[in-house]
């Protein structure tokens, strides 16, 4: 079960949106939080298997981490792990659901830090269920915005 699951409509079609979210490179645009995303040349995405660099911040604190995708169904689902270092923290997931006007969007996020990983990130970096719970509703609603703009 994720963590946290926010919502959103978006009147554009769930094969635009999916093209959007899985164009990894410009998730910076829609995220309060990653800054970036590279490809690696030999896995290049967004398919199942592809691998990448993030590139990441929140305040004054800088970091990246390492991703793989999972899940690569155009206009469906777009899931992919994220790796700090050799520890899986993360699972993110986008679900694209059609609808007369659009689709509905939801992104997901599971934490998958072990529970001494996570005080200790959290510390450093503060609630990262309160940070990733506002960072999802920015995302969603920047999404929004170049998907209908």
């Amino acid at each position: 079960m994720p963590d946290l699951t926010e919502t959103i409509t978006v009147a554009a079609p769930a094969d635009a949106l999916y093209t959007l979210v899985s164009d990894l490179p410009r998730m910076g645009e829609w995220s309060p939080e990653c800054t970036g995303v590279a490809w690696n040349s030999s896995t290049p995405g967004p398919a199942v298997g592809a691998r990448f660099v993030g590139r990441n911040r929140v305040g004054a604190a800088r970091w990246m981490t390492q991703g793989k995708v999972i899940e690569a169904d155009p206009g469906r689902r777009f899931t992919f792990k994220i790796f700090f270092g050799p520890l899986q923290v993360a699972l993110w997931s986008y679900e694209f659901t059609p609808t007369a006007e659009g689709c509905v969007v939801a992104e997901s996020w599971t934490d998958r830090r072990p529970a001494a990983l996570r005080s200790a990130m959290n510390a450093i970096f503060g609630d990262r269920l309160k940070l990733n719970q506002r960072g999802i509703r920015i995302t969603l609603d920047r999404l929004k915005a170049a998907a209908e703009g």
